[in-house]
Parts: C-alpha cells; sequence; structure tokens
C-alpha cells in the first residue's frame, strides 16, 4: 500500500504509526489552502465531477495540477539502503519475528511494511488531516446521494510481472478484503456494500447509506491485489512465498523470522506520479527483527542498523554516547510529532469479573504513582496522559460545554453522574512512591467493590484473591511495572509481570486471554469507522479486534457514532469530547505517558526534506541516501 493506510489508518483514520506499547502521539495541526476538495459526509443535492483527491470535510490542499508533496524533494537521489527495527506495525504485523508474508488476514506474524508492494486507488497526503489523491485512481466521481464511488483508473497501472491492473483487480480486492481479510478490515469496511467492474479501468464501489464521511477514503487505501495471482494462491493461508504486487517495492531477501528486505522496483509504473515524486527513494529497506531493545541498540552502535527511533527514556537519557556519537558519525535528533497523542495505558480485561466494577479498576489505577516514576524511571521526559485524545481539540477538559451537555444528557442514566460534571483526570501523587492518600482513596474504592481482606490478602466475597498479571512482550515494562506491583501488594493485591515471547503475546491478545496489558491506541486529527474496533460493544465481542479493554457500552456505542458521522470539524470535536468523558469515567485504563516529539537517531548518511510532514513521520519512504555524508563518515555503499 504505496503510500495508502495501514492499521492505523483503518482504527483511527489516522497517518501510519499503528499500535505501539511503549509511546506516544501528539497534537494535531491543521493547515489547509483555500482550494476546494471534495468532502465524503452523506447527503443529498448533485453530485460531484471527476475529482483528482478527497478529504472528510472538504478542502484540499493540492489543485489538480500539483507536481508533488511539499514535504517531499522531486530532486532526492535514488540509491543506497535503510537498515533499521520496525516503530509500527498494521493488520497481523509483528515487529518481533514474522513467520508469513501474507500480511492481509488474521492468521500468523508478518513482516511490517508489507504493505509498501502494494498499491492503492489513492494515497494520503501528510501535510493535510485527511486528505487523499489519486494513484491508481486518476480520478473519482461521487453521486448525489454520496453512496456510488466511481473511480476511474490509470491504464499505465502495472503489477511486477508486467500484467496489467484493472477494474477486476480492484473490484475482486475489495470484496475479497470485505469477506476474508483481517478483522481490522472487514469490521471497518461493512458497509461497504459492493465492488464491481463498469467497464476495464472503471470500478463502482457502493456504500449502504449507513457509512462515515470517511469510509470512501478508508476504501480508496486499500491494496489492490492481483486476481489472477490469488485465483490460484490461498488468500486466507500463511505463507513466505511472497506475493505478486504492484508497489514500489518488492520482496528481496527473506530470512524468516530474523530480517527481511524490500527491494525498490526500478520500472514502478507509478514512479512519476505527483504523489510518488520524491518518495520511496531507497532502493532497499532492511528490516531486522530483535525480541530485545538492548540487543537492537547494540546492533544500531556497530552501524548493522542506520535509523533507530528510541522508545526507552532510560536509553536516551544514558545511552547515546558512544564513539560514533562523538565523532559526529551518528546523529542524535528530535523531531515534533503534531498528531494528537492518542491513548497509552495498561488497559484492563474487562470480561473477567474481577475487573468488571469501575471501582476495582479505579482503585488500581491510583496505585500507579507517574510522578515517581517520571522522576526516578524516565529522566523527566514525560507527562501524564489523562484523555483518551490527549494532546487534540477533542481531549475533554473541566466540566462540559452546553453543547457536550446536550449530546451527554441523552444517557443521563446510562453513565456514571460524574460525567456531568468535572471530567475525571488522574490525581497527581506528592512523588513518593507511596502517596498514602491515594493509597487509602484506593483502599476505601475496594471495600466499597466488595472486596474483603483475609490476613495481607484481598480476596472476593467468595474467597478469592485479587490477582492482576501484566502481560508483555518484552522486557522493557518490567522496570516500570515492579514499583506498581509494590504498591498493589500494599493493598493486598498480588501483581505480577508475565513476558511471553511474541507469538504467544499476539494469541493472547487475539483470544483476549489475558489480565493487563500495555497498548497505544494512536488517533488521528479526524476519527473514523476504525474508533468503533477501538470501543464499540461489537468488537468487544470479535477475537482479534482492538477493543482489548472489552468496552460494551450502549451510550458509548452511541457517542462514537456521533462522533464519526459529525457533519463538521466542529460538531465532531464535540462529540468526541463527550466520549472522551465517558471513557475516562469507565476507569478502563491506567492511564501511562507521552511526549510530543520522536526521538531517534540515524548514521549520518541521510537527506531529508523540510519541514517534516506533521501528519506522520515515515523516514524509510521520504528521506533519502546521501552518497556524500556516507563517504565522508566512511560509510559509503
Amino acid at each position: 500500500m504505496s503510500g495508502g493506510l495501514n492499521r492505523r489508518d483503518l482504527l483511527a483514520w489516522g497517518a501510519g504509526a499503528a499500535l505501539s506499547p511503549l509511546l506516544p502521539l501528539p497534537k494535531a495541526f491543521a493547515e489547509t489552502a483555500p482550494n476546494t476538495g471534495m468532502g465524503t459526509g452523506k447527503g443529498t443535492g448533485k453530485g460531484t465531477g471527476p475529482r483528482h483527491g478527497l478529504s472528510v470535510f472538504g478542502d484540499l490542499k493540492y489543485a489538480s495540477d500539483f507536481t508533488h508533496f511539499d514535504y517531499l524533494d522531486p530532486d532526492a537521489p535514488k540509491g543506497g539502503s535503510m537498515a533499521f527495527t520496525p516503530p509500527s506495525w498494521a493488520y497481523n504485523q509483528n515487529p518481533l519475528t514474522f513467520d508469513t508474508l501474507n500480511t492481509f488476514v488474521l492468521k500468523g506474524n508478518a513482516p511490517p511494511r508489507m504493505e509498501l508492494c502494494f498499491d492503492t486507488l489513492m494515497v494520503r497526503a501528510l501535510d493535510e488531516p485527511d486528505a487523499m489523491y489519486g494513484l491508481v485512481a486518476e480520478s473519482v466521481t461521487v453521486s448525489a446521494d454520496r453512496n456510488l464511488y466511481t473511480f476511474a483508473l490509470r491504464p499505465e497501472a502495472r503489477f511486477h510481472d508486467g500484467s496489467p491492473l484493472t477494474a477486476d483487480d480492484v473490484a475482486f480486492s475489495l470484496m475479497l478484503l470485505k469477506e476474508k481479510g483481517h478483522p481490522a478490515i472487514t469490521q471497518t469496511i461493512r458497509d461497504m456494500e459492493s465492488a464491481s467492474v463498469k467497464d476495464t479501468y472503471t470500478v463502482e464501489v457502493r456504500f449502504s447509506g449507513r457509512q462515515s464521511r470517511q469510509l470512501p477514503l478508508i476504501v480508496a487505501g486499500l491494496p489492490v491485489l492481483s486476481k489472477a495471482y490469488y485465483e490460484v494462491h490461498d488468500f486466507t493461508q500463511s505463507t513466505l512465498e511472497p506475493p505478486l504486487g504492484s508497489g514500489p517495492y518488492r520482496v528481496g531477501k527473506v530470512d524468516a523470522g530474523r530480517a527481511i528486505e524490500f527491494e525498490r522496483v526500478e520500472d514502478w509504473w507509478g514512479r512519476d506520479l505527483p504523489v510518488s515524486r520524491g518518495a520511496f527513494n531507497f532502493d532497499k529497506l532492511r528490516l531486522e527483527f530483535f525480541r530485545e531493545r538492548d540487543i537492537a541498540f547494540e546492533a544500531f552502535k556497530k552501524g548493522n542498523l542506520t535509523f533507530r527511533e528510541e522508545f526507552t527514556s532510560k536509553t536516551w537519557a544514558t545511552g547515546y554516547d558512544f564513539p560514533a556519537i562523538r565523532q559526529g558519525h551518528v546523529i542524535k535528533a528530535t523531531f515534533p510529532d503534531e498528531r494528537p497523542a492518542g491513548a497509552q495505558g495498561w488497559f484492563f480485561n474487562t470480561r473477567r469479573k474481577k475487573f468488571s466494577d469501575p471501582r476495582t479498576r479505579e482503585a488500581i489505577g491510583l496505585a500507579f504513582d507517574f510522578e515517581w516514576t517520571n522522576e526516578n524511571l524516565f529522566y523527566g521526559l514525560y507527562e501524564r496522559t489523562h484523555s483518551f485524545f490527549q494532546n487534540s481539540d477533542m481531549m475533554a477538559t473541566g466540566t462540559p460545554s452546553e453543547d457536550e451537555l446536550k449530546l451527554l444528557e441523552l444517557f443521563r442514566g446510562q453513565v456514571p453522574d460524574e460525567v456531568f460534571g468535572e471530567v475525571w483526570t488522574a490525581p497527581k501523587s506528592d512523588g513518593s512512591g507511596r502517596d498514602r492518600t491515594l493509597l487509602r482513596r484506593a483502599n476505601d474504592l475496594l471495600m466499597e467493590a466488595g472486596w474483603v481482606r483475609n490476613g495481607k490478602q484481598l480476596v472476593s466475597a467468595e474467597g478469592e484473591p485479587l490477582t492482576v498479571e501484566f502481560l508483555a512482550n518484552g522486557p522493557a515494562f518490567g522496570r516500570v511495572v515492579q514499583p506498581y506491583a509494590n504498591a498493589l501488594a500494599r493493598l493486598g493485591i498480588d501483581a505480577q509481570f508475565r513476558l511471553v515471547d511474541s507469538s504467544q503475546f499476539q494469541s493472547r491478545l487475539n483470544s483476549f486471554d489475558f489480565d493487563v496489558t500495555g497498548r497505544r491506541y494512536a488517533l488521528a486529527s479526524t476519527p473514523g469507522e476504525g474508533i468503533r474496533e477501538y470501543w464499540s460493544s461489537r468488537a468487544a465481542d470479535t477475537q482479534g479486534s482492538s477493543n482489548l479493554a472489552g468496552i460494551s457500552s450502549p451510550a458509548i456505542d452511541a457517542l462514537i457514532e456521533k462522533v464519526i458521522h459529525a457533519d463538521s470539524r466542529e460538531a465532531m470535536t464535540i462529540a468526541a469530547r463527550a466520549l472522551d468523558r465517558v471513557l475516562r469515567a469507565g476507569h478502563y485504563w491506567v492511564p501511562n505517558w507521552f511526549k510530543a516529539s520522536h526521538t531517534v537517531a540515524y548514521w549520518d548518511r541521510f537527506g531529508y526534506a523540510e519541514p517534516i510532514p506533521p501528519y506522520d513521520f515515515p523516514v524509510e519512504t521520504t528521506w533519502w541516501y546521501d552518497a556524500d555524508k556516507a563517504k565522508r563518515i566512511g560509510r559509503a555503499e
């Protein structure tokens, strides 16, 4: 999906980083030119003629005659390589290992960046909140009722074997993904009713009339698969056979579970299109997989990896003092991350009886001393996360506005009464690591929830002890959980940090077989269909969904629909704030921390255009190899 959508986009309608277990995301930044585009919200009136782009609320920055995106250098040289560990992933992808190259289904663990092998109808502009412009589709026409989107395809589009990419392939792909794709796809696009062939280079996509304003854009960002290839290859099965793609890269060398290389397709049919000019510059992208972050860091210091985004505060504060840094061969840099921070925290599996009472969940959360943790373990680098829409206009603050109250009043009696007052915010501790006031409040809540003391242990009325297992697939959180577990022990709660291998971890998440797990939900400036995957009742019952907490509330379901069906950004923001208040009052998580920046290090052999795009940080597709810099530090290829 060269510049299309990944799992994060599908789930949150955002810009490309998916579900990272450690770090955050930041503030929404929106600036668009007065040039009018084509909105996608439902409504009546005249249809539109063929257009070169789509956006949620109508504005497009780039006119139909644009030559390249502003954040790309159209004269960037091609060549060289970048080696890195994947900081984000999509669908069934796993950043620690892989055993299949089939990435669009639930089965197996695929390597991140497989989407680079596939083209999409349209691609995201990363300097606009949600706009998309044509790749395989030269133009799109929308019916008056906004339920039929007709895409005119570029006849020059080709798969890597030279076969033409036609409407047959597009229609086949969309229906296959709807019926047999990863749950992140099938659940998100269920209001896409059909995709059909009008002629060789025209495909019609029909929606139910219930779709949100984002769904047509999401569909336009899905991968186009070869019908001929998948008619003889089982789409649902795991395989290490490289798939036939059409994108700017193809699979190169594969060392299953350890490394994969993506090779630039020199004669890629779309290389000179405005949406591609200046992108996909490296001849080779090499992804290496490590189960231990420390081992990956050592590989970076040796130059085996050439780019690293740092997700561990201790390493960032103390680890970057080695010869290559001192010699100026490795650059340590901080880039702004202007996206909404989203929600990072430890999420309770409320499907389990012991976590069914919100007072129990709140009490467990009160035992986490962020102030002590930030000072003693994080070197003061983070801020506390409070909101599911942290660092955006959608974050609720103070008491509800008049407009928020109008929405919330619809659910009075279905939501906690505190929703109508000051928004719930994690209290600030005294920083001692054992704040007696907060622990007393936690104890009171546990007693109210029906837990009783049996010696030093907290037990239910049936005598079952209250235990909490923090499930993780890497050791990085261990040093954070241990002091937290000590605080929980003072309340009579037995808390353990459970480390499992990545395959078992993903399997347990897919089947909701855990107590508590850490997750970062990356959100976007324009939330869409995908937030149903995070918080809706339907997703709570769907194995493999991202509703890890098992949130199931008619009021939350209704507010989600208010957000994704809003007819203006103002209405969307009001609905999101109301939703944020209800989610926070439910105590479904122990909120973690965030920072509004990308902390990275790289060997000084790269170039990039400035300013970087505000809505994503895809260095592997926007930076380039600088031969002169590489020669200067003795790292020429």
